[in-house]
């Protein structure tokens, strides 16, 4: 890797999963670093392993099954963290350990409760530690944007001539702005003794809204590592997009003099869906380079224009980033051969039992729907991937509704392998289903909020629903998507209370202890 390649460090399995509703489970981080590494990103960071049992599974996990991309677990600068992350590692093709504390005096002072000179000799002694374990070593210096410039010389040589091999300086709570971040790095670079023996990252909040204006100002002024989520999803307002930082690289090779990142862009959108459909959290549709309306254009001097030359409008073409410009694409006629193959472009790896389930979606719905686009298809896919830790599986559905009779529903639950059905009564079909569930779950989750869109044009597209619900002070994010929206309710609902069951699951496990 040259001086000339900006690293990407993928935290959406770590700093993006703590947004809340976003969290994953094991067999979801797994499928999702399957994909960040045909993505191609040099770093994912996979959890914290000292956080939870179910963290250290995800890490030990992914770790194993990634041969080809870095993979990360994050550590405090406790002994036990580190030995934790060490031990979740141990089996990874190139692991590192990612260590951390806090440097400005505010935390040192309200958090910490620590002097300088006791932070600086936990640095040393964590990262002497994690050097012992492996040879790929991070430290940051969390707040590091309100810390003192000197004080953070005196700690990054501290990990330096410890063995750290990637220096962190984050902006941990979005406060800094370009030009500031910029001069910064730069200074650290200059005055740090040995910099050029390690590489300088930054890891950038979004809470006034420049993360990604932050990090590209530190790579002008020499940071070689950027640490972004996909779908910029993260704590409070989120984390620097992975997608916006890539292709802003990408498309002005003119303002990053020769830069470049080893992304494979045609994998951003189908990484993008993916997310969405694993988190249940859709991407606001004027987001750039992944949102719904990226590359749509509605006002006709705008359409006149890329009709003519694209170039005029788009500074970037959908196919660049892995969107089809091609919308239409199988019908009820096609086969398992060009469902597969379609599916492939789309970068969706669907095997053995999922795929067969989600071929006989495909077929249903082709029969439904005149058009089948490759919204529905990434829909169908998110649909068939059935989790082996959800409790509960929904069967069929019955619903009686209008203006005359009493709203009523009758639903039936595979539940630990047993049929049972419930019969209840709404003030309309979607409360009738969900009070049906509820008594066959026995939750006491409280409905936060009701979305639905559709996924397509036309009066025959699917429906995409989204609920958020709450119980005990955890809220999750469930999703569901059918031709009929009474059904993608449905499995919206049974989506949420199997997150919300996989998290008492964990707590049992993992008792009372957190980050």
């Amino acid at each position: 890797m040259t001086q000339d390649t900006v690293r990407i460090f993928d935290t959406t399995l770590r700093d993006g999963e703590q947004s809340p509703g976003c969290s994953m489970n094991h067999s979801e981080k797994l499928t999702l670093g399957r994909q960040l590494e045909k993505l191609g990103v040099d770093v994912i960071e996979a959890g914290f392993p000292a956080a939870s049992e179910g963290d250290f599974e995800s890490v030990r996990a992914v770790g194993e099954a990634l041969r080809e991309t870095i993979v990360c677990g994050l550590a405090r600068t406790g002994v036990a963290d580190v030995e934790r992350c060490a031990q979740a590692l141990e089996r990874a093709a190139k692991p590192r350990i990612h260590t951390f504390i806090a440097t400005s005096d505010i935390h040192l002072k309200h958090k910490l409760r620590m002097t300088r000179e006791q932070v600086m000799e936990e640095v040393e002694r964590a990262v002497t530690q994690a050097r012992g374990y492996c040879d790929d070593v991070e430290f940051s210096a969390e707040d590091a944007t309100r810390s003192d410039r000197d004080y953070l010389v005196q700690i990054f040589s501290v990990a330096l001539e410890a063995g750290a091999t990637t220096l962190n300086v984050p902006d941990t709570v979005g406060y800094t702005t370009p030009d500031e971040y910029a001069e910064l790095i730069a200074y650290l670079k200059a005055n740090v003794p040995g910099s050029d023996r390690a590489v300088f990252a930054v890891h950038c909040h979004n809470d006034l809204g420049l993360a990604v204006a932050n990090s590209l100002a530190a790579v002008h002024a020499g940071a070689r590592q950027v640490e972004c989520t996909v779908n910029g999803i993260g704590e409070r307002a989120g984390n620097t997009s992975m997608e916006e930082v890539v292709m802003a690289i990408k498309t002005r090779p003119d303002v990053f003099a020769g830069l470049d990142t080893q992304i494979v862009t045609r994998e951003i959108y189908p990484s993008s869906r993916l997310l969405s459909s694993i988190i249940g959290v859709q991407v606001q549709p004027n987001k750039a380079i992944v949102g719904a309306n990226a590359f749509a254009h509605e006002a006709g001097i705008h359409q006149a224009g890329v009709l003519k030359a694209p170039i005029t409008y788009e500074i970037m073409t959908p196919e660049s980033v892995g969107k089809s410009s091609s919308e239409l694409v199988l019908g009820k006629h096609s086969g398992r051969h060009a469902f597969r193959d379609r599916l492939d472009e789309l970068g969706l790896v669907v095997e053995g039992e999922d795929f067969e389930r989600a071929f006989k979606r495909f077929k249903a719905l082709a029969d439904a729907k005149k058009q089948i686009f490759n919204e529905d298809l990434e829909a169908i896919v998110a649909d068939a991937i059935v989790s082996t830790e959800d409790r509960f599986e929904l069967g069929e559905i019955a619903i009686t509704s209008g203006t005359f009779p009493v709203p009523s529903a009758t639903v039936e639950l595979l539940i630990e392998g047993q049929k049972r059905k419930a019969t209840a009564s709404g003030v309309g079909p979607v409360d009738a289903i969900f009070k049906a569930v509820t008594e066959l779950t026995e939750t006491k989750c409280d409905l936060i909020r009701y979305q639905v869109h559709a996924i397509t044009s036309g009066m025959d597209a699917q429906g995409e629903v989204s609920v958020t619900v709450s119980e005990d002070g955890r809220r999750v994010i469930g999703n569901g998507a059918h031709e009929d929206v009474i059904v993608a309710s449905a499995k919206a609902y049974v989506h949420a209370i199997n997150k919300l069951e996989w998290h008492k699951r964990r707590r049992a496990v993992d008792g009372p202890k957190g980050v």
